[in-house]
């Protein structure tokens, strides 16, 4: 039995909807897609719901007149915008002394119980990087194993409440449920990366419109995650002020003679702003030097992000370049030259069936990567948005039982009554579990009083 799936990539310049067939041994063929301009987004977030919808919307129908399916949930990415990560770790002991299933649930649980996540925020991600049976680390699927005692490092990405709420208000103004959540550097990496990169350590830099997302995979998982809001619509301003003309004819010099190359001394004739039926000579040479100058900047600042996160060690296989500004010519020379002797790779999504020509391109990596995340394409174990334990392995039966369909809404956040549960279950000594209900009792009397 095949699924249907819908995946909607929300960028900041373009929104992008593909519905795809993902069969049962997780092949996946593409029989829609639809592309629409960007409204009500500023640098990935959003800022008029509305308009959002109405993009989100405009993409929609048209994936759905060439599927000719109709599809009521989705797959969403989200923009690195307004995430905080961190890292924790879980220790579970190990009754029966065999890894089942279960205890790898348990001890990733644990990780999220021991992390100190604000009230504000809501976890998108929680990846394990380090499986620990008793001594032995870097365990690669702990399940099944012989062992007392299995320890989890995670990788924790988290969002602010408000921002995947009015995401998810945007899409269903659009008339379709929010079935998950991925962030979009992380479904740029599953449409790039090979088996090697992954094993190496690799860093992945989309470079969109008005952002830049990049993430850093080592062995089993995302490490790191960090966010650029400056793409290549920054490059068309800095145009438009430098060569005093409209943004539109900005955009179009970038999009004819945006080079990174070396420069010619040609001139060109441009309007002027404010004054359209006048125009002034340019120099090609000014265009190359304002281009450079801002990618430059931009490939400095990315690469600082990755001396910070104390992982360029590891990053065995370089970086991979996707998004629409890595399509700019010269980029990948400039990028070796800033990141200092390491491998870069310009990267588009991979090849599968029934790939429209136009998504060939690297400004659909994103959109890509959240189709072959439906198609189980993602880390061994994760926690996903919906705070339930993925793993690679996993059957669809048991992804399409959780019917979102019925549902007005779909609860993120744990209730009390269930923290409190989780909360009790979590230690393995039994004494400490009496004396927690005990304490938690309390808490809740007290709560139910409060309010």
């Amino acid at each position: 039995m095949s699924r249907t799936v819908l995946a909607i990539d929300i960028g900041s310049t373009k929104i992008c909807a593909i519905i795809a067939e993902i069969a049962d041994d997780n092949s996946v063929a593409i029989t829609g897609a639809g592309i629409s301009k960007a409204q009500g987004l500023k640098k990935g977030s959003i800022t008029n719901i509305e308009l959002a919808s109405k993009s989100i919307k405009t993409a929609l129908n048209d994936a759905k007149r060439v599927s000719g399916s109709d599809v009521k949930t989705a797959i969403v990415s989200i923009s690195g915008a307004y995430t905080k990560s961190l890292n924790s770790n879980g220790i579970v002991n190990i009754q029966n002394k065999e890894v089942s299933f279960k205890e790898i649930e348990r001890v990733m649980h644990t990780s999220l119980y021991n992390a100190n996540i604000p009230n504000e925020y809501d976890i998108l991600h929680a990846l394990p990087f380090n499986f620990k049976v008793d001594d032995q680390d870097f365990i690669e699927d702990p399940l099944g194993m012989n062992a007392s005692r299995l320890e989890v490092e995670t990788h924790i990405i988290t969002t602010q409440k408000s921002n995947l709420n009015n995401l998810k208000k945007a899409v269903r103004g659009a008339g379709v449920e929010v079935e998950n959540v991925v962030l979009n550097g992380y479904a740029s990496s599953i449409a790039t990366l090979n088996d090697d990169e992954k094993e190496l350590g690799v860093a992945v830099i989309d470079m969109g419109g008005n952002t830049s997302n990049i993430i850093i995979h080592s062995g089993n998982s995302i490490r790191y995650n960090d966010f650029l809001g400056v793409g290549s619509n920054h490059v068309t301003s800095d145009l438009s002020m430098a060569l005093h003309t409209p943004l539109n004819i900005a955009d179009s010099v970038k999009l004819s003679y945006g080079s990174l190359l070396t420069p010619s001394n040609e001139l060109i004739e441009l309007p002027i702003i404010g004054d359209e039926n006048t125009t002034h000579e340019v120099s090609l040479e000014v265009v190359h030097n304002v281009i450079f100058a801002r990618v430059e900047e931009t490939l400095m600042i990315l690469a600082q992000f990755i001396e910070n996160s104390g992982l360029k060690d590891q990053l065995g296989a370089g970086i991979v370049l996707t998004g629409g500004f890595s399509k700019m010519e010269g980029i990948r020379d400039l990028a070796v030259a800033t990141f200092g002797s390491v491998p870069v790779r310009l990267a588009r999504p991979i090849e599968m069936d029934g790939l429209f020509d136009n998504l060939r391109s690297a400004e659909y990596s994103s959109a890509i990567g959240l189709v072959m995340y439906s198609a189980n394409s993602f880390t061994p174990y994760e926690i996903d948005v919906n705070k339930r334990v993925r793993h690679a392995n996993e059957t669809p039966v048991s992804h399409s039982n959780v019917d979102f369909s019925d549902e007005p809404e779909i609860p993120i956040a744990p209730s009390i009554e269930e923290k409190i549960e989780t909360m009790v279950t979590l230690p393995s000594k039994k004494e400490k579990k009496s004396d927690e209900a005990g304490a938690f009792n309390k808490f809740w009397n007290w709560a139910t009083q409060l309010f």
